[in-house]
């Protein structure tokens, strides 16, 4: 066996990835890389990403006899040089790494298998989603390539991705979290492919200039690209941008994609729905549509005094809490505002920072706040039903009052969206884009540290850890409330701008 070191420029199994999902991508990760913006939400799926490679060596291997190769600390050539050693001998290793034809890539698992006296190795390469993606098979394709092209006697390759119906036992037993799909024959089988890749990559890498490429839907599938906003800079600034229509899928997709449309008014109102030509009339004349009688007739059912509810939750793909699926959202905070009919605005809250499982406790303080015949304004209310749902299923005590809760939710969503809209709320009905256009003296932008929902899981899950200073969970725990109270003040200065009621003067 052999495992060749750097040889020219080795592209590693990510860059090939880049490649294939835009050439352009991979020439600026070479040699522009200080253009690229990752957004909170890569930032924090590479978090999730290293939190899963954790556990899984625990998982593959309970006695903590594996070697870890660490190309960070030892470099590449040291990496490669020591795997070499390792893939000689029986013994679970992670993160070897082998080189060949110009590419490098290191496992995530390899296994030793010994048939008929020969060592031979089984690589498990470990996935952060609940399903094997398209790109997951490309992804096994160039491990497969790159370690049998290095000499590397591999048996089989398979992917290890989430279960999400297992259920977390607790005591830090995971054990069956993970659940492997063969590959092996795909992957083996596409050698000659890899190898075209590989080349065509190694082209785009030499040339003396990023390539000329359009942005499009490849910027954002499989992965969004860091490197969009510097590529949508280089392009002609539309006057008014079609990517504002929502919802656009089938006839007006294909429109604007086989078109190259960039121009709002270049796409045909024949293709349009109803929704997409308000969008349309309103983002070109640049005046709002507002239908303020049929926005007060609909929420005429639901008068005063109401309540405006939010939940924040997290969604771990490791579960924190025995008896939770991965990935299933546990609502860990919420906001509560009572609007009486003469402008008192009172203010609940909850937020469960102690590292238990939040649900009774959060429950508890729900049910005692809610009263019992308000309308509960929620904006989206298929999350906050749903929330309150899991609620009344693990507090079966409080079940009752919880779903009665949900009886009694009012969307404000629907009603914005079929009643109001704003050219600066660029095709978005979200609460963040609409709050600006009906309160402008509310801002999440003025946040400290949490303004979107991704920051504030981001924030939980830090507040909770156990290493966590006491002076930075304080911090922590303050910028949660603040952003959770926002959200449900944004939804009383709708509710005011769609009742008609801009005249009730809120008292706190």
């Amino acid at each position: 066996m052999q495992i060749l070191g750097a040889v020219l420029r080795n592209l590693s199994k990510s860059r090939l990835l880049s490649f294939r999902q835009c050439p352009k991508r991979l020439w600026l990760e070479l040699h522009r890389r200080d253009l690229k913006q990752d957004s909170a939400a890569t930032q924090a799926s590479y978090r999730t990403g290293h939190e899963i490679g954790a556990v899984a060596r625990r998982i593959y291997d309970p006695q903590g006899k594996g070697a870890l190769v660490d190309a960070q600390v030892e470099g590449y050539d040291g990496a490669l040089a020591r795997s070499r050693s390792l893939l000689q001998a029986p013994g679970i290793v992670f993160e070897a790494g082998a080189s060949a034809e110009g590419a490098i890539a290191f496992a995530d698992i390899m296994l030793p298998v010994t048939r008929k006296g020969r060592l031979g190795w089984r690589m498990v390469e470990v996935k952060s989603s609940a399903s094997v993606k398209a790109y997951h098979h490309d992804d096994a394709a160039i491990q497969a390539f790159v370690f049998r092209a290095a000499g590397v006697p591999l048996e089989s390759i398979s992917i290890a991705r989430v279960d999400s119906r297992w259920v977390y036992p607790g005591d830090a037993q995971y054990d069956g979290l993970l659940v492997e799909e063969d590959l092996t024959d795909e992957a083996l089988g596409r050698e000659p492919e890899v190898r075209r890749w590989l080349q065509d990559a190694h082209g785009v890498a030499d040339l003396p200039e990023e390539p000329d490429i359009r942005t499009g839907g490849h910027c954002r599938s499989p992965f969004e690209c860091g490197f969009a906003a510097h590529c949508q800079g280089q392009e002609p600034q539309p006057r008014h941008a079609a990517s504002v229509l929502p919802r656009v899928t089938g006839k007006v997709r294909s429109f604007i994609d086989e078109n190259a449309v960039a121009e709002l008014e270049e796409v045909p109102d024949a293709l349009l729905n109803p929704l997409q030509r308000r969008v349309k009339t309103a983002t070109l004349s640049g005046q709002p549509y507002f239908d303020a009688e049929g926005a007060a007739a609909a929420l005429a059912p639901h008068p005063l005094p109401a309540l405006f509810l939010d939940f924040e939750a997290i969604a771990p793909a490791v579960p924190l809490w025995k008896g939770t699926r991965p990935f299933q959202q546990v609502a860990f905070q919420f906001s509560l505002h009572r609007l009486e009919s003469s402008g008192q605005l009172a203010h609940a809250a909850f937020l469960g920072t102690d590292g238990r499982h939040p649900s009774a406790a959060l429950a508890q303080s729900l049910v005692a706040a809610c009263g019992r015949t308000e309308p509960v304004f929620v904006y989206n209310a298929s999350f906050e039903r749903g929330q309150l749902l899991d609620l009344a299923d693990a507090v079966p005590a409080l079940g009752g009052a919880l779903r009665g809760i949900a009886d009694r939710l009012v969307d404000l969503l629907p009603i914005a969206r079929r009643f109001y809209y704003h050219p600066g709320q660029a095709g978005s009905w979200s609460i963040k884009a609409v709050l600006p256009t009906v309160a402008p003296d509310l801002d999440y932008a003025a946040l400290d540290g949490v303004k979107d929902g991704g920051l504030a899981m981001e924030a939980f899950a830090e507040a909770i850890r156990p290493t966590t200073a006491p002076e930075r969970k304080a911090q922590l725990e303050t910028a949660l409330l603040a952003y959770c109270r926002l959200d449900t003040l944004a939804m009383v200065r709708l509710w005011q701008r769609l009742a008609g009621r801009d005249d009730l003067v809120l008292q706190t």
